[in-house]
């Protein structure tokens, strides 16, 4: 999630963004977008305040961000964390992961998301089963 100053900068900046988005937030994305995760509504690079979250669902006030090398640094921790604490004054809930988590393994993110918001279920780890959490045809 990155701050920015002017709504202008902001709407650019977002929309670079979705045009080019990192191999983590593209698989991410390919795996929520259109309701395919559990029917749950995912929109991407979200202006929030005076902050672009990465992945928001509103039904459940929930961000999801997809943290790169960028975030590793004691500065960039100190802002993740004035942003984290901005959103949950707004009533969101945060839920960070290392782009490398995402990259190997799609499917725990999903999961730890479900269990976040009350929806966990005990699915099967074939993708054809119904209670998979990856939409079918695609692959971790």
């Amino acid at each position: 999630m990155l701050e920015r100053n002017n709504s202008t900068e902001t709407l650019d900046f977002a929309r670079d963004h979705r045009r080019e988005p990192t191999r983590a937030e593209a698989a991410f994305w390919q795996a929520v977008r259109g309701r395919r995760f559990n029917g749950l509504k995912f929109k991407r690079q979200m202006s929030i305040g005076p902050f672009i979250a990465d992945f928001c669902c509103f039904e459940y006030r929930l961000i999801v961000e997809l943290d790169g090398e960028p975030h590793a640094t004691d500065d960039a921790r100190i802002r993740d964390a004035r942003r984290d604490a901005f959103l949950r004054h707004e009533g969101y809930l945060v839920l960070r992961f290392p782009n490398e988590r995402v990259l190997g393994n799609l499917e725990f993110v999903l999961r730890e998301i479900m269990e976040t918001i009350g929806l966990a279920r005990l699915p099967s780890s074939d993708p054809a089963s119904p209670g998979h959490l990856l939409p079918r045809g695609e692959k971790e």
